[in-house]
């Protein structure tokens, strides 16, 4: 477990519809960042194929976590308890890109997060074991807790997702990106012509 306490959970200023997230819907978004938010690839592959850069983690916090906040996606209900809840920044480069959070039974938490510093797609797909993504948000947020970190003020997107084994869930992630991202995506809002 880490020392340093969790940070603040990002407070959502607009959400889509779960409907529309399901259909892949997010009209205000431009084709590379509707991608990234609503597809179902690893944001952690995406930001290295983006930078051609490895991905560096560094964890912020990693902590029991036994009454979520409201600002918890509603998935997190789902899970067995006890919880744990990580922190992390996502580097490529000496860029921080991303920031995320993880929710976790405790037991599953100790088997998948051994190596705390390794992405966690690459922790929970090890042996080449099957793993399903759904993403159930998407998020514009404020979260000033990581302004200094992104190093550009807010408000910023975000995703939550769950990964399933064996149609059972496993986590509950919360991503929010940093509009540094719009280096090699372009800007976030489409722009009608």
């Amino acid at each position: 477990m880490s020392d340093q306490p969790l940070w603040p959970s990002p407070v959502p200023i607009w959400q889509a519809e779960a409907d529309a997230v399901a259909a892949g819907e997010a009209p205000e978004l431009s084709g590379p960042w509707r991608l990234l938010l609503l597809g179902d690839g690893s944001p952690t592959r995406h930001l290295q194929s983006l930078t051609g850069q490895p991905v560096e983690v560094e964890v912020i916090a990693m902590a029991a976590d036994p009454e979520p906040g409201r600002e918890a996606p509603a998935e997190v209900q789902e899970l067995e308890r006890p919880l744990l809840r990580r922190q992390v920044w996502l580097r490529c480069g000496g860029d921080t890109l991303a920031w995320a959070e993880s929710w976790w039974n405790q037991l599953e938490a100790e088997q998948h997060l051994r190596q705390r510093s390794q992405p966690i797609w690459r922790s929970l797909t090890a042996n080449r074991a099957e793993l399903y993504r759904e993403v159930d948000g998407l998020a514009l947020v404020r979260a000033p807790a990581l302004e200094a970190g992104f190093g550009c003020p807010g408000p910023y997107w975000s995703r939550h997702y769950r990964f399933f084994r064996g149609g059972r869930e496993l986590t509950v992630i919360r991503e929010v990106f940093s509009p540094r991202l719009q280096s090699w995506l372009g800007p976030a809002e489409h722009i009608p012509s």
